[in-house]
């Protein structure tokens, strides 16, 4: 099983507040690690980390060290855009832009630099069949991604992540916005998509992160308390706090 990525001793600070403490976590390629915890535990600015998001926040400051594929993504020298074309990211609400369903699969192609309209057409296709939504909006590729519903929106905003071909895709709470016929189709397709991908998936919901996850990691005031096998998190947890999580006795 290969290491996919490899986050050591991170540290995070937003000016004097320390947000993530000594963060150490591998993450395997080709399964779904889930991060769990109370709200304000550090699983989505871990996320936010690994596509190097957090550099937009004024005042943050991080120690420490990600790699991918064992190159170091805080080297000076990294490219950043790059880094976000391989490493793709799904928001707690559908965030389509407010333009046609074609127009928001075919921008991140288009910005690396895709101009062939055959191409194009190819990956609105394959982006769309891999989202689970093609049969759905195949007629209708001019119509506007917001007039669609939320659980159709996210899986449009998970097409837009898909084509430029990502190898790493984060997902903040994807779930959280949608009622539960969709949340099932979106969990559905995120186990068929740790086929090609690896996935990070922050989640709320611990009925989820056991159905769907290969891995969870509990996050609590900034650290990580545990991190194994997602069944065994579930069943025999190591440590008490988790345990008090997981069985609902606080959070």
């Amino acid at each position: 099983m290969k290491e996919k990525i490899k986050i050591k001793d991170l540290d995070l600070f937003y000016d004097d507040f320390q947000a993530l403490k000594k963060i150490n976590l591998d993450i395997y390629e080709k399964q779904i690690t889930a991060f769990i915890g109370p709200s304000g535990c550090g699983k989505s600015t871990t996320l936010k980390c690994i596509n190097r998001m957090n550099d937009l926040v004024e005042g943050c400051r991080i120690d420490g060290l990600i790699t991918l594929d064992d190159e170091n993504i805080y080297d000076k020298n990294y490219d950043v855009n790059n880094l976000r074309k391989r490493v793709g990211m799904v928001f707690q609400s559908p965030n389509p832009f407010p333009m046609s369903i074609y127009s928001n699969i075919v921008y991140g192609p288009k910005t690396h630099g895709i101009k062939d309209k055959n191409k194009l057409d190819e990956i609105v296709e394959n982006s769309l069949k891999g989202a689970a939504i093609w049969d759905e909006v195949k007629d209708h590729l001019d119509k506007n991604a917001l007039s669609l519903s939320g659980g159709q929106q996210q899986r449009i905003c998970i097409a837009r992540a898909l084509s430029v071909s990502p190898e790493v895709i984060l997902m903040d709470e994807p779930t959280s916005a949608l009622d539960p016929i969709s949340t099932g189709k979106i969990e559905d397709l995120v186990t068929e998509l740790k086929e090609n991908y690896t996935i990070i998936m922050v989640t709320h919901n611990m009925q989820q992160a056991s159905r769907v996850s290969d891995r969870t990691a509990f996050f609590l005031n900034g650290e990580v308390i545990e991190y194994n096998d997602t069944f065994k998190i579930f069943s025999t947890p190591q440590n008490e706090k988790t345990e008090n999580y997981i069985t609902g006795r606080f959070g």
